[in-house]
């Protein structure tokens, strides 16, 4: 194949070669396994740039899903379960799967079922931003679960949350053109003792 991208047929190696030569291209092999090869005349430098290109341009676009791991123990206070829920739902947010560890201690293991409990309260929590991927399990003395993000659960709160902003704030302007008006008025002290002569 010519660079001006025409067919031109099957040519022996040297006048393939006396034809890249004259153009001030390079004789680049596309199909080695063809038979017989495929080759084309193109400067090769600018390819190797355009496909690094090309290469970087993909490398870019595709996000980086990393694994965030939240571990819970049995026995967390509900400001703690708070604190840790809310970094689940921002590691969520920001595209990423989280593993939900319970650690059991002792003879907590006895009761998984207080396990479950938690990872169904962080489930429910967060579940307008993500979907359960791997469900609960006992594995060894640790109960896991995996929460992957749910983007068609995201769309749908932001849509509800967006609606409940629009009614709100049509709500906060009838309120205010109807509303009426207080004024404060001085209150006159009346506990103040006087005499008179």
């Amino acid at each position: 194949m010519s660079d001006t991208g025409e067919q031109v047929g099957i040519k022996p190696l040297p006048e393939a070669l006396a034809m890249a030569r004259e153009r001030d291209l390079d004789l680049v092999e596309v199909a080695p396994m063809a038979n017989p090869p495929v080759c084309r005349i193109m400067d090769y430098g600018k390819f190797k740039y355009e496909a690094a290109q090309k290469a970087k341009e993909s490398r870019r676009k595709t996000t980086q899903i990393s694994i965030k791991e939240m571990k819970y123990r049995v026995k967390i206070g509900r400001g703690d379960f708070d604190t840790k829920t809310r970094k689940v739902e921002e590691f969520l947010s920001e595209g990423h799967k989280v593993k939900l560890t319970i650690m059991f201690r002792g003879r907590e293991v006895a009761h998984p079922e207080l396990g479950q409990k938690i990872l169904d309260d962080v489930a429910s929590a967060t579940k307008h931003l993500a979907k359960v991927e791997a469900y609960p399990r006992l594995d060894g003395r640790n109960m896991t679960m995996v929460l992957a993000p749910d983007k068609r659960a995201q769309a749908d709160a932001a849509r509800a949350a967006a609606q409940a902003r629009a009614a709100e704030s049509g709500q906060n302007g009838a309120e205010g053109s109807e509303a009426p008006v207080e004024t404060e008025t001085p209150e006159t002290d009346t506990d103040t003792d006087t005499t008179t002569e």
